[in-house]
Parts: structure tokens; C-alpha cells; sequence
């Protein structure tokens, strides 16, 4: 499995609750919306995470990230990845998309980056623990 992560700044002019609401319901559907199907070809999960800056445990600092949204989709594999940067890229759609992430993102220059996982045993005996997602109603 490939996970892609992307760093995303909100425009400054945005609440952070104004930031979110348009995510969630305008661009992470934007593909959906442009007639896409699926929205993100080959996508197994696709995640925004939203930063919410806290004190360092040894300095009490509260030091800004530079980032107010980690964004995370999963793929079955580099060739999913790829084909679907290749979709995202086409002319017929790509002036949109740039425009859209105006009116949400202080830029359309994000670090992309593939990341590879290693999990480390957290278990009382050392073993590997399950984590069970939970739907929210």
C-alpha cells in the first residue's frame, strides 16, 4: 500500500472553521462534482487531517506547524498512485482545480510527498495492537 500525504496552509483570510466547511463540502468533492467516477480512480481512503497546534511538553512553546491540514490518500500500489497524478493533471480539469484550491489554500505550491509506514509494537506484552475504526454517526 503507497500513501501520498500532502501539507496544506489555509489562506489567511479563512477562520479555521470557514477553512474546513469548505473542504469538506466543496473541494474534497470537486472530482465528484466534475463528473469523475470514481472522484479518485483507484483511491482506497482518502483523509484531511486538521492541525490544531498544542504546547511542547518540555517547553510549553506553542509553535505553529506552518501547516493547518495533513492530507492523506492510500493506494493500492505505485501504479495506482500515478495513474491517477496522471487524471488529476489533465488539461480539461486542471484549470478548476487550480482555482478552486485558491479559494481555500494560501497556495497552489503544497508539499507532496509518498510515504512508506513502519509500525512499532504498543501492546502491554509488545505485540502489535488492532485498531478498530468505529463509525460516527
Amino acid at each position: 500500500m503507497i500513501k501520498q500525504i500532502v501539507f496544506l496552509r489555509k489562506r489567511d483570510d479563512l477562520s479555521m472553521d470557514q477553512f474546513m466547511d469548505y473542504y469538506e463540502n466543496q473541494h474534497s468533492r470537486l472530482s465528484q462534482k466534475m463528473g469523475a467516477k470514481p472522484a479518485l480512480p483507484n483511491a482506497q481512503r482518502y483523509v484531511r487531517r486538521y492541525v490544531t497546534p498544542q504546547p511542547n511538553p518540555l517547553t510549553g512553546e506553542v509553535i505553529h506547524p506552518g501547516y493547518d491540514c495533513i492530507m492523506e490518500i492510500w493506494w493500492n500500489s505505485l501504479a495506482d498512485y500515478q495513474a491517477a497524478m496522471k487524471g488529476l493533471s489533465d488539461p480539461a480539469m486542471l484549470d478548476v482545480r487550480k482555482a478552486d484550491e485558491l479559494q481555500l489554500f494560501a497556495s497552489n505550491n503544497n508539499p507532496v510527498c509518498l510515504v512508506e509506514e513502519h509500525d512499532s509494537p504498543m501492546g502491554p506484552n509488545g505485540e502489535m495492537m488492532q485498531v478498530q475504526l468505529v463509525p460516527q454517526d
